[in-house]
């Protein structure tokens, strides 16, 4: 008589697979992790293989890479034998996506969190110098993570990353990233 087993995985749960995920920090902003960034998507057992999809914070993102491998070695560490990471594109990622305990962080270390999303009506679709204006006097309004102070100015549009704007507080006289809304 021929006695067959078939083969059972033991694999880790989902929840064990998000809290090993929510030790991955961001390499830009370690701070914050990848889920509290909101850049995982989804996590899911499809068959003896985990699915982990990931949508970057914008399509050229020098970290992308970075963040795969370290999402990776998490697996890993969590007992993750087969694994593949997807990147989703769409829909597109959005600082809404940000968990509000992440926002205090970022605060925390000195980066103003991202305000509110400029609407799709409010989009500029050719130049309007009024418009242009307009958008300055409200990116003004970014309070300094430091003081607190509303009496803020960019200095760049783009600080020490691209997903990123420098600006210099007029009270306290400090420079700080603003994470820009998006």
């Amino acid at each position: 008589m021929v006695t067959t087993r078939s083969a059972v995985v033991d694999r880790p749960g989902i929840d064990a697979i998000w809290r090993a995920l929510a030790a991955v920090p961001d390499p830009e902003i370690p701070v914050i992790s990848v889920v509290d960034l909101g850049i995982i998507r989804g996590v899911e057992w499809r068959d003896n293989e985990l699915v982990v999809s990931v949508t970057p914070t914008y399509s050229g993102c020098p970290a992308t890479e970075v963040i795969a491998s370290d999402i990776g070695r998490a697996l890993v560490a969590a007992g993750v034998v087969r694994f593949r990471i997807e990147t989703r594109l769409a829909p597109a990622w959005t600082t809404d996506w940000i968990v509000p305990e992440a926002r205090q962080r970022l605060a925390d270390y000195g980066i103003a969190p991202p305000g509110a999303r400029a609407s799709a009506s409010s989009q500029i679709n050719r130049i309007d110098i009024s418009a242009l204006r307009r958008h300055r006097t409200e990116a003004a309004s970014v309070p300094c993570p430091r003081c607190h102070s509303t009496r803020t100015h960019e200095q760049s549009r783009y600080g020490s990353t691209p997903c990123k704007a420098q600006y210099r507080c007029d009270d306290c006289l400090e420079p700080f990233d603003y994470f820009k809304p998006h």
